[in-house]
């Protein structure tokens, strides 16, 4: 048994693990407040882990299959409990890549993965759009990183921080192409 199941998937019902999470998330939604980003980062990642113990909710690994198995005494999760752990694991990662992007030196690699982790549960999310549109542009993908801010750009038009990372995106790809058409 790994770690994250010894610490948290024994101990306690559904109920009790999602209750747990929810707490440490709003902690770290308090520490973020207080400007305290690495206390943040450290109970936003201990929501998540106490996630690890619900049914059907271990990590998958990059060939998609769970690294255990359910525990069976927890039985299934509710549409409702459903719902409440998904809201927290976006609001996690969410939270997750703007605690990120306040340190001296940004992981940005991280905070792309996090970005991309809520859009596939919410591809709307302007947050996530915009943050991994600012990822991608650190990264030096700057075709993805302008895919992703105007798809934040459409959901909200008038926001001065895409339109900022939009014009720098054009900016480099602009140079990229004039720097080809010089080489060749």
């Amino acid at each position: 048994m790994d770690r994250a199941s010894v610490t948290t998937g024994i101990r306690g019902d559904p109920g009790q693990l999602i209750h747990r999470s929810m707490d440490f998330k709003c902690q770290g939604a308090q520490c973020y407040k207080d400007k305290k980003y690495r206390e943040a980062i450290g109970k936003y990642h201990r929501a998540l882990l106490e996630l690890k113990g619900l049914p059907g909710e271990q990590d998958t690994s990059a060939t998609g299959t769970q690294q255990q198995p359910p525990i069976p005494d927890k039985g299934r999760l509710t549409e409702e409990q459903r719902r409440v752990v998904e809201s927290i694991e976006v609001d996690c990662y969410n939270s997750l890549a703007a605690c990120l992007l306040q340190a001296e030196l940004v992981n940005y690699e991280r905070v792309k993965e996090y970005c991309l982790k809520v859009l596939k549960k919410e591809g709307e999310n302007f947050k996530a759009l915009y943050r991994s549109g600012v990822a991608f542009y650190h990264l030096g993908d700057y075709d993805k990183a302008l895919y992703y801010l105007k798809e934040a750009k459409s959901r909200q038009p008038t926001d001065t921080n895409v339109i900022r990372y939009i014009q720098l995106a054009e900016m480099k790809l602009s140079r990229c192409s004039q720097r080809e058409k010089e080489l060749s």
